[in-house]
């Protein structure tokens, strides 16, 4: 499991679908711990427009262009990560990390 990968999650708690899309937003080190889960973002067809969603394409393994909401953040337990989807390109990345940026309030670098 990387940071920048996509996973389906079935039936996620507190979620009216039946699944849902999530990007992992942990740092490294806390994917390689041995800590239950991780810090993600959920990935949804609609977009609002706000500078804390990141589009994302098809060329992520999506089955349509979809966004992140980086104001959503979730903790999603390590073993429900199982079915992977795809993986950022380095630009989605980076508007990622300026999003999560926004998102928590942080100065740039």
């Amino acid at each position: 499991m990387r940071r920048g990968e996509l996973y389906r999650v079935r039936h996620p708690k507190g979620d009216p679908k039946r699944s849902r899309v999530f990007v992992v937003v942990s740092r490294t080190a806390l994917l390689e711990s041995r800590y239950a889960t991780v810090v993600c973002a959920p990935v949804h067809t609609t977009r609002s427009g706000l500078e804390t969603q990141v589009d994302i394409s098809t060329e992520a393994g999506l089955k349509h262009d979809s966004s992140i909401h980086c104001d959503s953040l979730v903790s999603v337990p390590k073993e429900v990560l199982t079915d992977f989807v795809g993986r950022l390109s380095d630009v989605e990345t980076k508007r990622l990390d300026q999003a999560l940026r926004v998102a928590l309030a942080l100065e740039e670098p």
